[in-house]
């Protein structure tokens, strides 16, 4: 019998961080700049979720090597601003673990029935 070996690429199968995942989400509707996305992530989260300017631009250098955003044309060039949006593959990449963080709900909440 031959044995087969997957490779596994761990950047499109692990879950997601909560930084990259609240990015991501932020970027969903719309682009955004880079200022606009710690300001909606702060919303998002009710002020939980503070990101640092270190933590998003190292995050979206990160989303930008993997194909998950791009930079978003932008008329508003008066400031240098960068805008991104998602990628389609980023969108599936966002919605994979939506679906993960849903699956793990229900166990847990089944667990919690059981107690």
């Amino acid at each position: 019998m031959q044995q087969v070996i997957l490779q596994h690429d761990a950047r499109n199968d692990e879950p997601l961080s909560e930084p990259v995942f609240l990015i991501l989400l932020s970027l969903s509707p719309q682009p955004r700049h880079g200022y606009a996305l710690i300001q909606d992530v702060a919303a998002l989260t009710e002020g939980r979720v503070r990101l640092s300017t270190g933590t998003l631009y190292g995050a979206l250098k990160r989303l930008l090597e993997n194909g998950w955003i791009e930079r978003f044309a932008q008329d508003d060039t008066s400031r240098d601003k960068q805008a991104y949006q998602l990628t389609p593959f980023g969108r599936q990449r966002l919605a994979a673990d939506i679906e993960r963080i849903q699956s793990l709900a229900r166990i847990a909440t089944t667990r919690l029935g059981e107690a």
